[in-house]
């Protein structure tokens, strides 16, 4: 049996978009991918909002910690996402790159964030059929 796909979603802080789009590719795949999320200048902790925001459709994201993306976290994944920041991501021959553009949700209300919460759903469940 192949191997489960290992996708990476990166943006800036790693405390909203990322975060929220991890939540959502950990929920609807299961076992079937594996997920990491980093951000080049991640912040100290995850926006409450998109905590909130998660939180209302039964995904928990409260435990998770902002990371610092690392060579080592793009090397072993198969797709990378960056979520429209300009992020400066190391690009390797042979793997999958898709930028994800995305209004960025620090400072922004919960009402605000559920419109991104939903647009990253919808994208993270594309990706899903794409690569199961």
């Amino acid at each position: 049996m192949a191997q489960s796909p290992t996708v990476l979603f990166v943006c800036v802080h790693n405390a909203g978009r990322s975060q929220m789009a991890a939540g959502f590719m950990r929920e609807l795949a299961g076992d079937k991918v594996q997920v990491l999320s980093a951000g080049s200048a991640p912040k100290n902790s995850i926006n409450p909002v998109a905590i909130e925001a998660m939180a209302e459709v039964g995904i928990d994201i409260a435990s998770e910690q902002p990371k610092v993306l690392t060579t080592e976290a793009v090397l072993e994944s198969d797709v990378v996402i960056t979520m429209g920041c300009g992020d400066a991501c190391p690009f390797y021959p042979g793997k999958r790159y898709e930028d994800w553009v995305l209004p960025d949700p620090a400072g922004q209300n919960l009402e605000f964030v559920r419109g991104v919460r939903d647009q990253i759903k919808a994208k993270v469940e594309s990706l899903l059929a794409e690569l199961i």
